[in-house]
Parts: C-alpha cells; sequence; structure tokens
C-alpha cells in the first residue's frame, strides 16, 4: 500500500511528451515599465512560432499567462500543471532602438539549465531573435520543423515596428482575463491603429477580426452591422495578404460561426486552420462551439476536452465548457468546472455569480444568497450583476438591489450600450415586484426608448429583441411583446441554434404567462424543459423547474394544473 502515494505523479509524469514546451511570460526589464506589454509580444512571438511546429507540444498563452510577476516559480510544479517535460523562461529589457533579449530552456522535471542565450541587437532585429529562438528550442528538443513550418517561423509579420509596437498593445488588451468592453475597445483601438500603420499586416487584421467576431456573439462589443461588416472584411483581407497564414483562416472560419451561424463554412475553415496552427487550442474549442449548436453534445465534449489538453489553465475555455453542462442542466459537473477556475483565478466575481445562478436554478436562494453576498460587480460585469437582481427578485425583497441600480444607471458607461437599457429594465421588473408600480412603469418607458434605438443597428441582437419583449410586456402592450417574442424565435429557431434557441422560447412563456395567454404559455414551458440550451434572463441558466416555483413572472400560472405539474417535475 506504501508505494500507491507515488503512482500518480509517476502516471502523469509518462504521460507529458518529451517534445513538450510552455513559454511563460517573460520579465520586463525595461527602465520603462510601461514597456511590459513590449516583454509580453516577444513571449508571444516565440510562443507563436513554436506553436507552428506539429512535432511539438506547445502550451497556448492563456494558459501561460497566470504565472506573470509570480514571485518564485516552481517549475516542476508548473510542469505538471501544464502537461510539459520544458519550460522557456526570459526577460527583456528595451532601451532607445536597441533590445537585449535572454532566454532559457529549462527541464521542467529537474530543474536543469538546457540552454540559454543572451541577445543584444537592434530593435529591427526582433523578428530574427524570436525566429532565432524557436528555432533553437525545437532544435533542442529534437522536434522535427518542416520546410513550410521554417518558412513560417521566418517570416517576419511586419517590416513596420511602429505597427509593430501599437499591435502589440492590441495583443496585450485580448490577453487579459476580463472578457469585457472596456479590454476589448481598448483592443480594437489598437489594432485599428496597427493595420492603418501597415495595411499588410495580414496578423494584426486577422486578430482585429477575431476580436470583433468574439465581440459580435457575446456582446461584449454592441452587436451592430458596421461590427460585422468589420469582422468580415478584416478577415479577407488577412486571407488575401497571406493565404497560409493560420490565423487569418482561422478568422475567417470564426466570422463565419460567429457573426452569420453559417455552421459548414465555420467548420471548413477551422479544419483547414489545423495545418497551419497545430497546437492552437482556439480550433478544438471552435470546434466544440459549432458542434454545441448543432446539438452534437459527445462531440463537442470531445473538442473541449482536446483544447484542454492543449490549453489547461484558460479559464475563459473552462467556463465555455461548463456552460455545456449547464445548458444540459449537469450542475454538479458545471460547478466542478468553476471550481477548476476559481483554482486558477480565486474569487473571480463571474465564476461565483455562475455558481450562484446554479444555486438558484435548483432552488437553493439561501446558498446563492451566501455566494453573492461578499460580491460588487462593476456594470461590465452584466451576468453577475443580473444575477444578484434576480435573487432579490426570487426572494421578493428588491428594495436594496433598486438603490443599487438606480446608482448604476445615474451614471451609464457608454460602452456599455444596450446593456445599459437591459440593467432598465430589470430595474422595472425590481421595483414591479416591490410593489412600486408608477416608477416600474416609468422605468421601462425609458428602457424602451433607448433599446429601440439600439434595435435599428443591432437587428440580431437577440437579447435586445428579447428585453424589449419583455419590456413592452411590462408595460402591457401585448401585441408588440408577443409580435417581439415571434420574431425572436423566427431569427434564432431552436433547430438552428440548440444553445441559445431556448431563450427565445422562454421570452415567449413569460409574455404568454403575464399576457393572459396560459395555452401558449405552457406549451413553451412544457417543450423548454424537454430541451436543454441557454435561459432568456440569465443569458446562461435555462429555466427548471425549481426557477419556475419562485420567479414572480409566473404568478398568473400558478393554479393552472398543467403548471403544478410542470413545477412538481424533477
Amino acid at each position: 500500500m506504501t508505494s500507491t502515494a507515488a503512482e500518480p505523479a509517476g502516471s502523469l509524469a509518462s504521460a507529458i511528451p518529451e517534445k513538450s514546451v510552455a513559454v511563460l511570460p517573460f520579465e520586463n526589464f525595461s527602465d520603462d515599465k510601461e514597456n511590459a506589454y513590449f516583454a509580453d509580444g516577444i513571449q508571444d512571438e516565440i510562443l507563436t512560432d513554436l506553436a507552428k511546429v506539429a512535432d511539438l507540444k506547445v502550451i497556448s498563452r492563456t494558459s501561460v499567462m497566470q504565472y506573470k510577476n509570480a514571485v518564485k516559480r516552481n517549475l516542476r510544479e508548473i510542469g505538471q500543471q501544464l502537461g510539459v517535460a520544458h519550460v522557456l523562461e526570459g526577460s527583456v529589457q528595451r532601451t532607445g532602438n536597441r533590445v537585449r533579449v535572454t532566454a532559457q530552456l529549462i527541464d521542467a522535471g529537474t530543474d536543469t539549465h538546457l540552454w540559454a542565450e543572451r541577445y543584444d541587437r537592434d530593435l529591427a532585429d526582433v523578428f530574427a531573435i524570436q525566429s532565432e529562438i524557436a528555432k533553437t528550442i525545437a532544435d533542442h528538443l529534437r522536434a522535427k520543423i518542416s520546410p513550410s513550418e521554417k518558412a513560417a517561423i521566418e517570416k517576419p509579420p511586419t517590416t513596420d515596428l511602429e505597427a509593430y509596437d501599437v499591435y502589440l498593445h492590441g495583443l496585450a488588451y485580448t490577453l487579459k482575463t476580463g472578457n469585457n468592453p472596456a479590454n476589448a475597445l481598448a483592443a480594437q483601438k489598437y489594432l485599428r491603429e496597427a493595420v492603418r500603420l501597415d495595411p499588410k499586416f495580414a496578423l494584426a487584421w486577422a486578430l482585429l477580426s477575431n476580436l470583433d467576431a468574439r465581440g459580435y456573439i457575446t456582446t461584449t462589443l454592441q452587436p451592430t452591422i458596421s461590427l460585422r461588416e468589420e469582422a468580415r472584411q478584416a478577415a479577407d483581407t488577412a486571407l488575401t495578404l497571406q493565404p497560409n497564414l493560420g490565423e487569418a483562416v482561422l478568422a475567417k472560419g470564426s466570422y463565419h460561426y460567429a457573426c452569420l451561424k453559417d455552421y459548414d463554412t465555420a467548420v471548413r475553415y477551422f479544419e483547414q486552420a489545423r495545418q497551419f496552427l497545430p497546437n492552437s487550442s482556439q480550433i478544438a474549442v471552435s470546434l466544440a462551439y459549432v458542434t454545441r449548436r448543432r446539438g452534437q453534445w459527445d462531440q463537442s465534449e470531445s473538442y473541449f476536452n482536446e483544447a484542454e489538453r492543449l490549453d489547461p489553465r484558460n479559464v475563459w475555455l473552462l467556463t465555455n465548457h461548463a456552460f455545456s453542462y449547464i445548458a444540459l442542466r449537469r450542475f454538479p459537473e458545471a460547478l466542478r468546472k468553476f471550481d477548476q477556475v476559481l483554482n486558477i483565478t480565486p474569487d473571480d466575481v463571474d465564476t461565483l455569480a455562475y455558481k450562484a445562478a446554479i444555486a438558484q436554478a435548483e432552488g437553493d436562494l439561501p446558498r446563492a444568497a451566501a455566494l453573492l453576498a461578499p460580491l460588487r460587480p462593476n456594470p461590465d460585469h452584466t451576468s453577475a450583476l443580473e444575477t444578484q437582481v434576480y435573487q432579490a427578485i426570487l426572494e421578493r425583497r428588491p428594495a436594496q438591489i433598486i438603490s443599487w441600480l438606480k446608482e448604476i444607471l445615474a451614471k451609464p458607461d457608454p460602452a456599455l450600450g444596450y446593456h445599459n437599457g437591459a440593467l432598465r429594465f430589470w430595474l422595472g421588473w425590481a421595483q414591479d415586484v416591490g410593489g412600486d408600480h408608477v416608477a416600474a412603469q416609468e422605468s421601462w418607458r425609458q428602457a424602451r426608448s433607448e433599446l429601440e434605438s439600439f434595435l435599428r443597428e443591432q437587428p440580431e441582437n437577440n437579447n435586445l429583441i428579447g428585453d424589449l419583449a419583455l419590456i413592452n410586456m411590462g408595460l402591457g402592450d401585448k401585441a408588440a411583446a408577443l409580435a417581439l417574442s415571434e420574431r425572436g424565435i423566427a431569427e434564432l429557431p431552436v433547430e438552428k441554434d440548440v444553445v441559445s434557441g431556448a431563450g427565445p422560447i422562454e421570452t415567449l412563456a413569460r409574455v404568454a404567462a403575464q399576457m393572459g395567454e396560459p395555452d401558449r404559455a405552457i406549451a413553451a414551458l412544457q417543450q423548454l424543459l424537454s430541451i436543454p440550451g441557454t435561459g432568456a434572463l440569465e443569458k446562461y441558466i435555462p429555466l427548471t423547474p425549481a426557477l419556475l416555483r419562485l420567479d414572480p413572472m409566473f404568478d398568473p400560472l400558478r393554479s393552472d394544473p398543467r403548471f403544478q405539474k410542470l413545477v412538481a417535475a424533477h
């Protein structure tokens, strides 16, 4: 029995491939601490070059960023956490037009230095330094580099150092863990400037397109027609400039997936991108998203697992994997994923709020309250904020949340766009539940006028359509509320999008329940409880019998035996 304690470590070690490496964030030794983004950029470019070698396992950048600013790095532990045999560390010192880069390759298991080098060069040589380091590392790890991989590593992304510098600023914002409007807008500003300075900078065009497409589908950026058009144009430009650039092929696939919901074309581009980006977790996770929206849950799960092998400590990836379990109402598995996230980023506001939302869905309001009590999310944590408001509504004690929402809406953040109007809907609902019907009507009137102007620019924004349906319901405009509910279902049918298609059906159920259409409400609820998917109010949480028991919007149905039967289901 005494030997068993050592066995897991041994089996883990044997599972770690010898030709594997993690490129940790480089230290910034420049006098100007603002140059940290430049050190990050050097590290990222070396990592990206190495990741082009199919014979190597290279950990994605999102999983290594958390080791930035670590006081003492335990390389053996890092190697085990990331599943790699080797670690590359380095530093960057930039002074005027000179740059000094040091790099050392270390055996993570034994903490032995295998190779070290210092490069003192002119800033214009920065690309040569990066590709030299990447080729040397591949050589030391005895990885075979094909002629096309060698050419891709040696090709500089741009000849314009100013454009490259601006690009690195934008890249730094895309690497931040917070997927919020402030970071997305800052990244977008720098990337637009990079391609203005060098219109032939394919990599910057590709990153701009990917950023826009992700912002469009997650509504981190306002999903306007012009944003969708920029995502298309940027991907096309990148691909025209460099047809074999993996990031450009990936961007084209992301545009078709996120902006057009054209899944067949998206998959074709994602599969094509694999040959250029053999170590990209982004390809596996993109395929996980597509198969999930098609209802191919087992296939999606295997893609998520593949992505996590390449990017084991990427909190965005783990969170999205948890969303799959939530959509399937497999809440214990989702909670385990969120606990993995909290091991990496303790006290993360959004993750704690997701756990609270699951507690609400399970009917455990005390557990949800305990998780939410210490949180004070900023308005750009829209999901966490809405979970707190929903908690107050489910508890039917909205007084405190009303004053907080008023405080937030007194100084709305313009970057949040339509989300401000959505918060005003929640304010109106809280006021209505609290018995102040006059104030609720005023909040909803203001929300309607704000959101209708956004709908003209964002005609495909289903969250916005759903919000307007519920606001018109609150204002007693049955015809408009039902028309908007039906428009939401027509634009996002569950057959086309298994995940998000449930949301508009839930909106219809809510409107029908409140507007004296019990038959329609019950039919919609019966359908909803029998399919997977996300919700209408809390974007990621589907309706459950427990929520039906608690949610005031369904009060008109409580005496209906059909509703009672749904509520009694487990």
